[in-house]
C-alpha cells in the first residue's frame, strides 16, 4: 500500500438545463464523479502493525532512496533515520532529501516514520506515546513513553530491518517536541539503539524537567555517553514579545542542557547545538532536519 496525502476533492456543481426538457444534462449529472487521485510519495509504503503490548494499531511509513532498488545496489545496507509523529516530519524528510538525492549531494538512505495509534486524535496519541512519565496536571494520558520505546525496540526496528536492507549499526532517531523529548529520554537510557540523535524543540520543561535528572542519574553511574547528538530549538521559543504565547523558555532549557553535556566532557559524546535565527517551535522541525542531515549525510 503506498501512502498518499490527503487532498480534497473539488466537488461539481449542478448545471441549470439548457433549452428544451433538458434530458442530456439529467443523464450527465447521474454519472458517477471520478475523484482526483491523491499525491504518492515515490518509493514508499505503509506497514500495519499492532503494539502486542497494548493492542494498539500503527501504521510504518518507509521509503527507500533512488538507488536502493538498482541492480548493482543489491548487497548494499542503508543507514536509516526513524522518526516520531509521523505522519508530519515523514512528508518533510521525504520532501527535503528529494532533490539532495537525485543530483547525488547525500549518501542514500532510508527514511522512516512512525504513526500515532489509529482512532486516536494525534495530541492525545502523541501526549501519551511520547512522554516518558505521567504528569498529573494534564486531563489526558501521559507516562507511556517507556512502552512506546518498547514497541519501537521490539517490534517496529525489527518490521522494519526484517524487509529492508538496513544498517543496523547506523541509525539515527528524530523527533521534535514531544519527539524530542522521547529522543532524550532513550539517549539516556539505552543510548547504545541509535547511532545518532536529531532532536529539535526538546520539551525539556516537561514534568518539571524531569529529564535533567535523568541525564543527572546517567552521568552518576556512567563515564561515557557515545552518540552524536544534535539539538535546536527556535531562537523565539520562549516568552516575551517575540512570541507572546510561549509559555516555557526552551531556548533557554536546551542551552543549560547542553552546558551540562559539555561540562560531562564524555569523550565518545560528538554534540552540535544550535538556536534556528526566528525559529518558532511550529517552524524549527524543518530547518534544524536539514541541516541534520547535512552533517550527517553530506557526501
Amino acid at each position: 500500500m503506498r501512502w498518499r496525502s490527503t487532498v480534497a476533492a473539488l466537488m461539481l456543481a449542478s448545471g441549470l438545463g439548457a433549452c428544451g426538457n433538458g434530458a442530456p444534462e439529467a443523464k450527465a449529472a447521474e454519472r458517477p464523479i471520478e475523484q482526483p487521485a491523491g499525491f504518492v510519495i515515490e518509493n514508499s509504503a505503509v506497514l500495519p502493525l499492532t503494539d502486542k503490548a497494548s493492542g494498539r494499531a500503527y501504521q510504518v511509513f518507509v521509503k527507500t532512496p533512488p538507488g536502493y532498488d538498482k541492480p548493482e545496489n543489491a548487497g548494499r545496507r542503508y543507514p536509516v533515520i526513524y522518526m516520531t509523529d509521523g505522519p508530519y516530519t515523514f512528508q518533510v524528510a521525504s520532501g527535503l532529501s528529494r532533490v539532495p538525492f537525485g543530483q547525488g549531494r547525500f549518501r542514500e538512505f532510508v527514511i522512516v516514520g512512525v504513526s500515532y495509534a489509529a482512532g486516536e486524535a494525534a495530541a492525545d496519541s502523541r501526549r501519551r506515546d511520547l512522554t516518558p512519565w505521567r504528569d498529573a496536571s494534564y486531563k489526558g494520558e501521559t507516562g507511556g513513553g517507556p512502552a512506546h520505546f518498547q514497541f519501537l525496540k521490539s517490534q517496529v526496528l525489527p518490521l522494519v530491518e526484517g524487509r529492508y536492507r538496513i544498517d543496523a549499526a547506523d541509525r539515527t532517531l528524530a523527533g521534535q517536541s514531544y519527539g524530542g523529548l522521547f529522543g532524550l529520554w532513550a539517549l539516556f537510557h539505552e543510548p547504545s539503539l541509535f547511532k545518532n540523535y536529531v532532536l529539535s524543540s526538546p520539551s525539556i520543561w516537561f514534568a518539571d524537567k524531569q529529564i535533567l535528572k535523568d541525564e543527572a542519574a546517567w552521568a552518576a553511574g556512567h563515564k561515557d555517553l557515545k552518540a552524536t547528538l544534535y539539538l535546536a530549538v527556535g531562537s523565539r521559543e520562549h516568552p516575551g514579545p517575540q512570541c507572546p504565547d510561549c509559555q516555557n523558555d526552551m531556548t533557554g532549557d536546551q542551552a543549560r542542557l547542553v552546558a551540562t553535556l559539555k561540562a560531562r566532557n564524555y569523550p565518545g559524546l560528538r554534540l552540535r547545538s544550535e538556536v534556528v535565527e526566528d525559529g518558532f517551535h511550529e517552524t524549527t522541525f524543518p530547518i534544524a532536519l536539514m541541516r541534520a542531515m547535512q552533517g550527517l549525510y553530506l557526501k
